[in-house]
Parts: structure tokens; sequence; C-alpha cells
């Protein structure tokens, strides 16, 4: 029998387009929005860093399993199926996201540099953006298992940056577990929720995904039935994204814990000077190399899935410097004209919280389709989790644009 051949062993192999996408999940935009989250308002936005990653386990299954099942990735899909004028409106609207992840990780990068070795922001962002090239090159000179490995060394190199705070000043079980409890603190607190939940359920990641599984774990060539590969990738999205909701969490919790009321912590660089007087020079040091490896591995996974929504949703492939480049000049433009970075990259996760439902509307639609999915067709309580993650997503947009321009 096909499910007899899935051995441990192999479900290891199998495991790994998860983690490509997780990094996303902890890119500098994250470390934004959850550091100004917990030292503005505490452990008020606790509950939206939850919700927003258990909804990121659900969405990033769903592209998996498309790309898995179908063959091909949504944005192909989506290619497939649009007229030419929606199609490239479509595309359109989602190369701003991909310009607006862009511009979080590079800018994020270049202010690691800037705090490890003074660099200037201009300079760290042109260096971020060409080492980001290299270790896209590693994926096509090696394959795509070597780009799996590289980026998960870059995820335990982060992992071990942001949750140092937690063993120097550990939360308060108490304010942490009232964080759980659904609120907000006035309009400014929608707007970073609206934030964690666009850096958390990436719309560019969601296209990604669904093509890292076409090529990645189509096993029917070594027995093993697609019942067993949605099984390792169910493991698979569990795994990467209870790392990066842990990582993201840690943010929060020890910007609360720590940060809270500071003077100067509005800023990244401000949050380092805090933490090295707080915490220690240690602590600071590993904050700043991790935030580094944050924007160099998920620069790298912009582009990449900025590269796919293009192939499928206009069948072009152009080089990658050159797709480098273009993407790379909003972020340059916006450190030239001196606008604060850290304050960027919280615009920018709003920017994809915006874009979050024209990629997840479509994922829902087809995966629920017998006609796309045969058998394997969302269940009807998949169907009920994935609409109701839309519909949380697209109040939250709706509310804060309310608040934003009305109120």
């Amino acid at each position: 029998m096909a499910s007899l051949t899935l051995t441990p062993a192999r479900r290891v192999a199998l495991l790994g387009p998860a983690f490509i996408a997780a990094v996303a999940y902890v890119d500098p935009g994250n470390v934004a929005t959850n550091v100004t989250a917990g030292a503005r308002f505490g452990y008020t936005l606790v509950w939206v860093v939850v919700l927003a990653n258990v909804m990121a386990v659900l969405v990033q299954y769903l592209s998996a399993k498309l790309g898995m099942v179908t063959g091909s990735s949504l944005s192909t899909q989506l290619g497939n199926r649009l007229p030419r004028a929606p199609r490239i409106a479509y595309w359109l609207q989602a190369e701003v996201v991909a310009i607006a992840t862009d511009m979080a990780e590079v800018v994020g990068g270049a202010i690691a540099l800037n705090l490890l070795f003074d660099l200037p922001l201009i300079m760290g962002a042109i260096i971020t953006a060409g080492i980001g090239l290299v270790i896209l090159r590693i994926g096509d000179l090696r394959g795509q298992s070597a780009l799996e490995r590289t980026i998960i060394a870059f995820l335990g190199l982060i992992a071990v940056g942001f949750l140092a705070g937690l063993f120097v000043n550990p939360p308060q079980p108490g304010p942490l577990a009232a964080g759980l409890i659904p609120q907000f603190a006035g309009a400014e607190s929608v707007l970073l929720a609206s934030g964690i939940i666009g850096a958390t359920v990436m719309p560019h990641v969601i296209y990604l995904h669904s093509s890292l599984t076409v090529t990645r774990l189509d096993g029917r060539g070594d027995g093993l039935s697609v019942r067993d590969l949605l099984s390792v990738t169910r493991t698979d999205v569990v795994l990467a994204l209870i790392l990066a909701g842990v990582l993201n969490l840690s943010l929060l919790v020890v910007a609360a814990a720590s940060l809270q009321g500071r003077p100067g912590t509005d800023t990244l660089s401000g949050v380092h000077a805090v933490v090295t007087s707080d915490l220690g020079a240690g602590v600071a040091l590993l904050f700043a190399v991790s935030l580094l490896g944050s924007g160099l591995a998920s620069t790298s996974v912009g582009s990449a899935a900025g590269a796919e929504v293009m192939r499928g949703l206009l069948h072009l492939q152009i080089p990658m410097v050159t797709r480098r480049v273009i993407t790379v000049i909003p972020a340059l433009v916006v450190l030239a004209l001196g606008i604060e970075p850290s304050a960027a990259l919280v615009i920018s996760q709003v920017i994809l919280s915006m874009g979050i439902p024209l990629a997840l509307v479509p994922l829902v639609l087809l995966t629920s389709r017998p006609s796309v999915m045969g058998e394997h067709a969302n269940h009807r309580l998949v169907n009920v989790g994935a609409w109701t993650v839309a519909t949380i997503v697209i109040s939250l947009n709706l509310t804060l644009l309310w608040l934003t321009f009305v109120s």
C-alpha cells in the first residue's frame, strides 16, 4: 500500500517548503509591527499575534494543497482563468504587494547593517538586496532542497536573537494571559493589528507556497499517494508556523515586558538602544544580527514570490537581477527621502494586509471546488474556517480605513 512507503525518514526528507514560507513571517516588517505593538500597548495585542498565526496555518496549508493536487500554482491557476485585462490588473496589485514586501525586507536589512557596522542606510539596502540574490542563486544552482536548508539555517539564527530577551526578562504570566482576550486600545492599535495580520498572513507567500509544492512534494514517482503528501504537508506547515508564531510572539512580549512606556522605542534603532541599556549589549547584538538574518532571508523569498506571480499571471519571466533592481528602488527612495524607516516598515505591512483578500478569496474558491481538486476539495468545516479568516481580515481592513480616514 502507498501509505506504507511513507517512512519516518522520508517524511522528514519531504519537510521544507513551509519553512521557506515561514521565513517571510519573521521578516523586518514583523519585527517592527510586533515590537511597536508591545512597546506602545503592552500585552493588549497578544491575541492578534496568536489569531494571525492560527489563520496562517490554514491559509498556507490550502496554498500548499492547491499546488500539490493540481500541479500548478495559485498564480498560474488565476492566469489560466482570467481574461487579459483583469489578469493584468490583478498582476499590478500583486506587484504593489511585492514592492511593499521588498521595502520592508530591504529597509530592515539596512537598519541592521547600520546598527552592526554603522553603514549608511542606502548602502545597507543595496548590500541586503545583493545578498538576497546570492541566496536565490543557491536554489538555482543546487536545487530547492539546498535553498530550504539555507533558509532553515537563517531561521535558527533568527530564533536565537529574538528569543534571547525572554530569558533575560521573562514576561509576567497574568498580563500575558490577559492579552489573549480580544481588545483594542484606540485607532492606532487597530492599525498595528492590521499590520500584524498583514505581516503574518502574507499574500505573496500564499502565491509562492503553492509553487513550492508543485516541484518539491511531487512524490508520486516514488510511490507516494496524494494523501501521503498532504499528511506530510500538514506536518510541515504546523511545525514551520509554530516556530514563526513563537518568534513573533516573543518580539511583542519582550517589548511589552521591557520597553513599554520607554522613550525612543518608536524606531528599531531606538529599540536597539533601549535593549542595550536594559537587557545588555549581548542581547542587543543578538537582536541586530537576527534582524539582519531576517532581512537577508526574507528578501530572497520575496523576490522568488514576485517572480512566481509574474510568471503565473503574465506568462512572462524576466531576469532576477532586473526584477531585483526594479523592486528595490522604492526602498532606496524611502531611505533617500529621509522617511523614518521603522514607520515605513509598519505602513508596508498594512499594505500587505490590504492585499490578503485578493489572494485568499481565490485560494478558498479554487480549493473548495471538486472540479479543480477532485476528492481533495475542502471539507465543509475547512471552508467555514477559511471564509471566517477572509471575513476577519476584510472586516479589520474596513475598520482600519474608517478609523484612519473618517474618525
